[in-house]
């Protein structure tokens, strides 16, 4: 990504933390190969509570799940974004996928 304040895409994945790609956790394997691509950069994020096609999925004292919600996060140029599609599309079997134009403010430390 170049300097703030060009247009970007942010790039949202939503998946359970349980899904697998080649016996490792999705998630960090969309990481890395986001990472590999040279993408700005990933944020993986998870969530108390989510329900979708799959059910409800929460976590509890009483019912810890196995399966809770995982978002996986990249903001970059939206050409950038748009080829790395194709990669998100191989390594998940499950899931939603979104995109959304955004602004960016500031990538980086303050006066770089």
């Amino acid at each position: 990504m170049d300097t703030p304040g060009n247009d970007a895409v942010r790039l949202t994945v939503y998946m359970g933390e349980a899904q697998r790609h080649d016996g490792r956790p999705a998630f960090e394997v969309l990481v890395k190969a986001a990472r590999d691509q040279g993408l700005a950069g990933a944020t993986v994020l998870r969530g108390a509570m989510s329900y979708g096609h799959n059910g409800l999925h929460m976590s509890n004292v009483l019912a810890l799940s196995r399966d809770l919600p995982i978002m996986v996060v990249l903001v970059d140029a939206a050409d950038r974004i748009e080829r790395f599609l194709p990669t998100v599309d191989a390594l998940l079997d499950n899931g939603l996928v979104t995109t959304e134009p955004v602004s960016v403010r500031r990538y980086g430390p303050r006066g770089a």
